[in-house]
């Protein structure tokens, strides 16, 4: 407020007339608000002249209404939004995301919801959140079941599927691991190792490491099997498993990003939460757990805070789910948060938006499960359900769409960067075809002519052709596999 307006409401003031000063006073800083909006749209006295001669509406009053279409001085804050909740000017369309479309700009964070539920089923698949920074980093937390085929969809090469943090072992939480390994080597992942991320547990069996292992051994046919093809590194795991106990500690430091975790009580020990770190934006992701003290003090201040939630409904969900009510109410209140609970954890940390996944999405509770936040929480909130809920985050605003995908999507292409190398190496198989399949088979196999139409006889290649490796020089490589550079601000 400049020195007129604080002169002219003190003198309104003392002669009692505030009511009356006022509307001078709002007048004055509308128009001031007014005319650095036009001139910010280069609308000058100058332009408004011109207009006004050429016979258009040049009042810069009108002008001014009309562009704000009801709001408030110009600002998103209508109804009982929250202050940052409003769409950012990039976004294709404020309603959806259409994957491919949009590029995460250098200080932004998107975070997709490729599963939110326990239970996967069309729409709703195990839990995975999917975390985008501006600066070309992306994470996974969780990667549960059918998940990646959300990846798919959202256009995610398979061999960009990486850097996963698993938050604790319960099958729901990590059964698309597996997949996206061994396809994900096969798809192109052939220069890096499959990178997880995941806790200890109270003895070797119940930490991340064992599980890696033995799901090795479980895939070891698919492995060999595929060895016939160019894999290079892709068969390579590098696991980081972290002290479970070790609350607040680092799992991840680099490119200017730092990852914690801390302990969730949710069944055996080892379950654990997580909190990204990058560029002044926070996210924090709690996997499964009861209402934890912990999660209070190490998501304090996030900018978005997503836990689980089960709202208090246990007879009727028992129903609609196909579960005891004596086995619902006990696994709850054993190793679940109930979305009371949420709310109160919400209030306690104070993010300036919380989310409830890996919960079911279903008309009859929902209202339910925000009535029960809203005993605690007063501030934004929004389901992380169902699947491809999308959210764009930066230090001044927040907004939340629908993700739209096709019904029947195929895989992207897989992404290399050929500018760093000058082209493309493609590593020699591991094993020969002969070599992990007998001839007998082979011999048994229906000739190529007597199946392709006389005049149509394609190039085969029923052995890999190369026992070197090869490497395409950049100009070969097809532009829709080539990766694009982040674009860094000026």
């Amino acid at each position: 407020m400049n020195k007129v307006v604080k002169v002219s409401l003190a003198v309104a003031v003392s002669a009692g007339l505030a009511v009356f000063a006022w509307g001078e006073i709002k007048e004055i800083i509308v128009k001031q608000v007014t005319e650095k909006k036009l001139a910010e749209a280069g609308l000058t006295p100058e332009a408004l002249k011109k207009l006004g001669e050429a016979g258009f509406q040049s009042d810069p009053m009108v002008l001014a209404k009309i562009s704000r279409g009801g709001q408030p001085a110009g600002r998103w804050k209508e109804g009982l939004m929250f202050d940052g909740m409003a769409p950012m000017p990039w976004l294709k369309s404020a309603a959806n995301w259409f994957p491919g479309t949009e590029e995460v700009q250098p200080d932004e964070i998107r975070v997709t919801f490729m599963g939110s539920s326990p239970l996967p089923r069309p729409g709703q698949m195990g839990t995975s959140v999917y975390i985008e920074l501006g600066n070309g980093d992306n994470f996974i937390f969780d990667f549960g079941p059918g998940s990646v085929a959300n990846y798919l969809a959202s256009k995610v090469p398979l061999n960009r599927i990486n850097d996963i943090f698993i938050t604790h072992l319960h099958w729901d939480h990590f059964a698309s691991v597996p997949y996206a390994y061994v396809f994900g080597a096969w798809g192109g992942r052939w220069h890096e190792a499959y990178r997880i991320t995941g806790p200890s547990g109270r003895t070797p069996k119940h930490g991340i490491k064992h599980m890696v292992e033995h799901m090795k051994e479980m895939l070891f046919w698919h492995r060999e099997n595929f060895g016939v093809t160019p894999i290079g590194k892709g068969w390579d795991i590098e696991v980081n498993e972290f002290d479970f106990r070790d609350d607040g500690g680092g799992v991840y430091n680099k490119n200017g990003v730092k990852i914690i975790h801390w302990r969730q009580s949710h069944g055996s020990d080892g379950a654990s939460a997580y909190r990204l770190d990058w560029n002044g934006l926070s996210v924090a992701f709690t996997g499964d757990g009861r209402p934890n003290s912990l999660t209070a003090k190490y998501a304090k201040g996030v900018d978005l805070l997503i836990t689980e939630m089960q709202p208090e409904l246990i007879a009727i969900s028992s129903n609609v789910m196909g579960t005891m009510p004596f086995t619902a109410r006990n696994t709850v209140d054993m190793a679940h948060n109930p979305a009371y609970a949420a709310g109160y954890l919400y209030d306690q940390v104070k993010p300036r938006l919380a989310m409830g996944t890996h919960v079911s999405f279903d008309g009859y509770s929902s209202a339910e499960i925000i009535a029960e936040v809203r005993e605690h929480w007063k501030g934004p909130f929004h389901f992380g359900a169902p699947d491809l809920v999308v959210v764009n985050m930066t230090k001044d605003k927040m907004w939340v769409r629908d993700g739209v995908v096709p019904e029947y999507p195929n895989m992207a292409p897989p992404k290399w960067d050929v500018a760093a190398t000058g082209g493309l190496l493609v590593p020699v198989p591991e094993h020969r075809r002969q070599d992990v399949q007998e001839q007998s088979i082979r011999d048994a196999e229906i000739p190529p002519d007597k199946y392709y139409p006389r005049g149509y006889q394609p190039e085969l290649l029923p052995f890999w052709p190369s026992d070197k490796p090869i490497f395409l020089p950049e100009h070969m490589v097809p532009e829709g596999f080539k990766m694009k550079k982040v674009k860094k601000e000026e």
